[in-house]
């Protein structure tokens, strides 16, 4: 009897650690395996890695300046890492992040460096709708051709990539967004009334943060708490119990991947409109891919996401004072940033068995019922 007890309590035990780890704390494990691994690499080095990540820690958040570089480069991988979320809850992977954050980029700046004879204000909020639709609009091919036509987002996203990096580099290269004279190709300078405020004198931090912050909040609540987040969630997780409830499968994924291309718009008019303030060619430097990564950090949480990009951008912000004060290359924030996804994808980010189990469809259809 005492053996069978002890069975039971072990059973029971590895069921509560299961299910901890599948309701959030796989971020966690992978944070630590991913600095675990990045320590033992600076050991080869012949540095101490608790003082290399002090050093980083320093240059993130230890002062006014590093807490502002951190929030500039959390803000695109916001707005990025939402695009994905968004597409992830409707069973869609939207890799094409890049590219609608590049055609978004490109729509603000066509907007923003008109003088046009209306309030500043105004003009920036048609710079952001303009690159919303654009991006909105780069997400129309992927998904309509999923949703009615049964091909693979994923493939379709990622050559649309490209096609937008070479079209960036046409219109600043010979194309009607090319300034004249100037040594690196590039678009004329925006108005500047449609600069994104600062909020911290002397630094680079813009109102794009809060923008990003309050959309992430938006879409939670949006998808947790709204009819429309719990039939795109039920459409993604099973669509086969959500046409049988009614739901319209595909228009509801043509509808989600185009508010997921209008969200990584805003992606590339927040980068342009508070940090660049013109169009340069390659200006993007995978700021896309790197949404993605957070997306897949967070595992579609929209709140999550925040915290991954803030995260994310720690990283980035503290890897040059790293560099400076014990000769750790930047990449190593690269480095930790990889691991940490690898883990994350490891460990399986999306489900646990007990989540796509038999027992999914009626949990659903009592949710369904109290619906």
């Amino acid at each position: 009897m005492r053996s069978k007890r002890r069975i039971g309590s072990l059973l029971e035990m590895q069921a509560t650690l299961h299910r901890a780890i599948g309701v959030g704390s796989r971020p966690l494990i992978a944070l630590v395996l991913a600095f675990t691994i990045s320590g033992l690499l600076i050991l080869t080095q012949r540095v101490n890695p608790l003082t290399a990540f002090g050093a980083m820690l320093n240059g993130a958040v230890g002062s006014v300046g590093g807490l502002a570089a951190t929030g500039v480069r959390a803000i695109p991988l916001i707005f990025g890492g939402l695009s994905f979320a968004l597409a992830f809850q409707a069973g869609l992977f939207n890799v094409g992040v890049e590219g609608q954050l590049l055609v978004g980029a490109a729509a603000a700046t066509t907007v923003a460096i008109q003088a046009w004879p209306i309030p500043g204000w105004l003009q920036m909020i048609l710079a952001m709708l303009a690159a919303a639709f654009a991006g909105s609009l780069w997400a129309l091919i992927p998904a309509y051709l999923r949703a009615y036509r049964g091909i693979s987002e994923i493939v379709v996203t990622l050559m649309l990539n490209f096609i937008a990096a070479n079209f960036i580099s046409y219109l600043v290269l010979d194309g009607p967004l090319r300034r004249p004279g100037a040594w690196f190709p590039q678009s004329p300078d925006l108005v500047q009334a449609t600069w994104l405020p600062l909020l911290i004198p002397r630094t680079s931090l813009h109102a794009g943060i809060i923008i990003a912050v309050a959309l992430g909040i938006l879409l939670y609540n949006l998808m947790k708490l709204t009819p429309f987040g719990f039939w795109v969630r039920m459409a993604g997780s099973n669509p086969d119990a959500a046409e049988y409830a009614g739901v319209n499968v595909k228009a509801y994924s043509l509808t989600i991947m185009l508010l997921a291309g209008s969200v990584a718009g805003l992606a590339g008019a927040s980068e342009i409109m508070g940090l660049r303030h013109a169009l340069f060619e390659n200006f993007s430097g995978g700021l896309g891919y790197d949404g993605i990564a957070v997306g897949l950090l967070a595992a579609g949480n929209p709140l999550g996401v925040i915290l991954a990009a803030l995260f994310f951008g720690a990283l980035r912000a503290g890897a040059g004072l790293m560099q400076q004060t014990v000769g750790i290359t930047t990449a190593m924030a690269d480095v930790i940033q990889a691991l940490t996804v690898f883990f994350v994808v490891g460990m399986g980010f999306a489900s646990t068995p007990e989540e796509v189990g038999p027992e999914k469809p009626t949990a659903q259809k009592e949710e369904l019922v109290k619906c």
